[in-house]
């Protein structure tokens, strides 16, 4: 990789504007139009170096390097991650309070979750009939929900799910916006971080011994919750419960979590869960669009589910970037990167790479059958080992329900009506804009 140092003065005063009207492709047309590999401009009024590739995805997940603390936009805190999550965080601080993530996301934890998601998925395709045509975005959207609710320990209500549902796809609907979806995603996470940090606090004051069910947590056993009738302001949590640990967890200091940052920490078991909703919809539209890959997936067995899988995450657009700040001043491929300068990884730019995916621009699963993937090549959602870096540690999860609910997809009998099935490249999240709309038969 070559990369050169591209003067401000040749770039617009700042990048912004362009970055609200071109979306994912931001990143990718500031190389092709500049010639380089490297680029830095002005984005929010700040200096900014922008990287793509394996390499750069290394040189950005060390923490020598690359610092997570005061990098992340306020639009995009207040939103997406909450304030004083474990996304702002470095070092010890962030590698402790990610072990509340790590310790729960392990292959049994998975696994439960996958068993509650896929129970969800059964009992609500069971009410669809062949008259009412259904969004399957928003239909997955509250499978996901009831199901990982159950899954922290959240007793929920089932008339509390589409509304709680409807906040967390919020959330994440309006972290690359200034508008209407930036608001609204602002009061969903005010309104729900009072929720949660009520639960927090109620299971504070509780005497551990009242607590109602059997030792273990809801990830642990399939049968240790059965989601009862209830509301997260009055109906007893699971002892070892997902969400009694991040409540009395305690910080290197010993000192517990504010109430509402650990809101902002159980809301980060809720609301990535529940964001595979856009995967599953970008599922359905890569299976009608390539019909043939539903045979696949019905004859060829786990290894063709989870290459379909991958294949999805790599080819339809979820985070366009990732963001830190140079620790110190560095040097990347001969570009001079300040201390404190915003240092951007393109996510999609290294996704739709030619060099690292031949013919990018096409949807083919094939091209994971067989393949190791290596930390730092396919990166939807970060680099690097999530265990001890900044990549979502939730990706197994992700890979895991994409998988369950992409196998269940491929053998549901249904057809689909004329839509409006365009996924836009501006709007950041994107996803079809009907959000598929499917007719059971």
């Amino acid at each position: 990789m070559e990369g050169s140092m591209l003067p401000l003065r040749a770039l617009p005063s700042d990048q912004s504007l362009r970055l609200a009207v071109q979306g994912y492709g931001w990143l990718p047309n500031l190389r092709r139009r500049y010639g380089t590999e490297t680029v830095q401009v002005r984005l929010l009024g700040q200096p900014a170096v922008g990287l793509y590739g394996p390499d750069a995805a290394r040189f950005f997940y060390d923490e020598e390097h690359i610092r997570r603390h005061g990098a992340i936009p306020g639009p995009v805190q207040v939103t997406l991650f909450g304030r004083g999550a474990v996304h702002t965080l470095d070092g010890a601080d962030h590698r402790h309070r990610k072990a509340i993530f790590t310790s729960l996301l392990t292959a049994e934890g998975i696994a439960t979750l996958e068993t509650y998601v896929g129970r969800a998925w059964d009992e609500t395709v069971e009410t669809w009939d062949a008259v009412r045509p259904v969004v399957l975005f928003d239909e997955v959207s509250q499978m996901l929900t009831r199901a990982v609710c159950q899954w922290v320990g959240i007793p929920l209500a089932e008339p509390e799910v589409a509304p709680l549902a409807a906040d967390l796809v919020a959330m994440v609907d309006g972290f690359g916006s200034l508008g209407p979806r930036h608001w609204r995603a602002r009061r969903a996470r005010s309104h729900r971080e009072q929720w949660l940090a009520d639960l927090v606090r109620r299971i504070r004051r509780a005497d551990p011994d009242s607590a109602v069910g059997s030792p273990g947590s809801a990830a642990g056993s399939p049968e240790s919750a059965t989601g009862s009738p209830g509301s997260a302001a009055g109906s007893p949590v699971l002892p070892g419960s997902p969400v009694e640990l991040v409540a009395r967890y305690r910080d290197t200091e010993g000192e517990p979590l504010d109430p509402v940052v650990a809101a902002v920490e159980v809301l980060n078991l809720l609301r990535p869960t529940v964001a595979v909703c856009w995967y599953v919809t970008f599922a359905a539209h890569a299976l009608h669009r390539w019909p043939q890959a539903r045979e696949r997936l019905r004859s060829g067995g786990t290894d063709h589910v989870a290459a379909f899988g991958h294949e999805v995450r790599r080819f339809y657009p979820f985070a366009p970037f990732v963001g830190g700040r140079a620790a110190r001043d560095l040097v990347w491929q001969e570009v001079p990167i300040p201390a404190g300068s915003l240092v951007l990884l393109d996510l999609y730019g290294q996704n739709h790479d030619p060099k690292l995916w031949p013919d990018p621009y096409a949807f083919d699963a094939d091209r994971f059958l067989g393949r190791k993937i290596g930390a730092f090549d396919l990166v939807p959602q970060g680099g690097g080992d999530p265990r001890t870096g900044h990549r979502c540690p939730g990706e197994k999860t992700t890979v895991a329900l994409l998988n369950t609910l992409t196998a269940r997809l491929s053998t549901l009998d249904y057809e689909v009506p004329r839509q409006d099935l365009d996924i836009p490249l501006h709007r950041i999240p994107t996803r079809p804009r009907s959000g598929f709309v499917l007719v059971p038969r």
